[in-house]
C-alpha cells in the first residue's frame, strides 16, 4: 500500500494542475471574446475627430474622420488580394488644413491596374487607427531598388515620410482606383478553446496512466504476497 502513495499523489497533483490550466484557458477565452466584441464595435462605430496625440494603447481601432489633401508622397508595401492577384499596399501622406501630416492606408493597388496612387488631391477619409505589428527582427529592410516595403512599420514609415507615427486604415474607397482594405478581427488569434481542450485531454491521459500504474503496483503486490 505504501508503494501506491507516491504515484497516487503525483497523479492527483498532475491531474489537478492540468485541469486548472484548462479552466484558465476557458477564462481567457471569455476575455478574448469580449475583447474581440469590443474591437468589432469600434470598427463600425461612428467616427470621431482625429485625436491630438493618439497612442496604440488608448486609440488602436478607434474610428476617425480626417479631411485634408493627399500630398502625392507614398510608400508601397508588397501585398496581394485574394482571388485578384498581387499588388501593393498604398501608404500615403494626408496633410490636414491645420498642417498635421498622418499616414493613410488607402488599400491595395493591383498590379496591372490603371490606378494612380501618387495623384495629389483633396480627400475626406473615414477609417480606423492602427499600429500593425507586422515587422520583426526577420523582416527585410525596404528594397533599395524598387522601394518596396515588406511590413507596415508605422514608426519607420512615419520617419521616412516625415509624418506623425499615426496610421488611418481607410474603411471606404479614397479614389484613384485603389481597393480599400478596412480593418477586421480575422487576423487576431483566438485559440483558447483548442488550448483548453489540449489541457483537459492531457489531464485525462494523466488520469488513465495513473490508474494503470496503480493497477500494476497492486498486481505486483498481490503476486509478491
Amino acid at each position: 500500500m505504501r508503494r501506491m502513495i507516491g504515484p497516487l499523489l503525483v497523479g492527483v497533483i498532475g491531474v489537478a494542475i492540468l485541469i486548472g490550466l484548462g479552466i484558465w484557458q476557458l477564462e481567457r477565452l471569455k476575455w478574448k471574446e469580449a475583447k474581440l466584441a469590443a474591437i468589432n464595435a469600434m470598427l463600425v462605430d461612428a467616427p470621431v475627430a482625429l485625436p491630438v496625440a493618439p497612442t496604440p494603447e488608448a486609440d488602436r481601432y478607434r474610428g476617425v474622420a480626417v479631411a485634408g489633401r493627399f500630398t502625392g508622397e507614398v510608400l508601397f508595401k508588397l501585398d496581394s488580394l485574394q482571388d485578384q492577384g498581387p499588388g501593393r499596399r498604398v501608404i500615403a501622406v494626408l496633410q490636414t488644413p491645420e498642417g498635421r501630416r498622418v499616414l493613410v492606408d488607402r488599400g491595395i493597388w493591383l498590379d496591372g491596374s490603371t490606378a494612380e496612387p501618387k495623384a495629389a488631391h483633396d480627400a475626406a477619409v473615414v477609417g480606423n487607427l492602427d499600429w500593425p505589428q507586422e515587422a520583426d527582427s526577420f523582416t527585410p529592410a525596404p528594397d533599395a531598388k524598387t522601394g518596396l516595403w515588406f511590413a507596415r512599420d508605422v514608426p519607420a514609415m512615419a520617419k521616412a515620410l516625415g509624418t506623425e507615427p499615426v496610421l488611418v486604415v481607410a474603411r471606404q474607397s479614397t479614389g484613384d482606383g485603389i481597393i480599400p482594405m478596412p480593418l477586421d478581427t480575422s487576423a487576431i488569434p483566438n485559440d483558447h478553446w483548442q488550448y483548453a481542450m489540449t489541457w483537459f485531454s492531457l489531464a485525462l491521459v494523466w488520469f488513465v496512466m495513473t490508474v494503470f500504474l496503480l493497477w500494476r503496483i497492486r498486481q505486483q503486490s498481490l503476486k509478491a504476497a
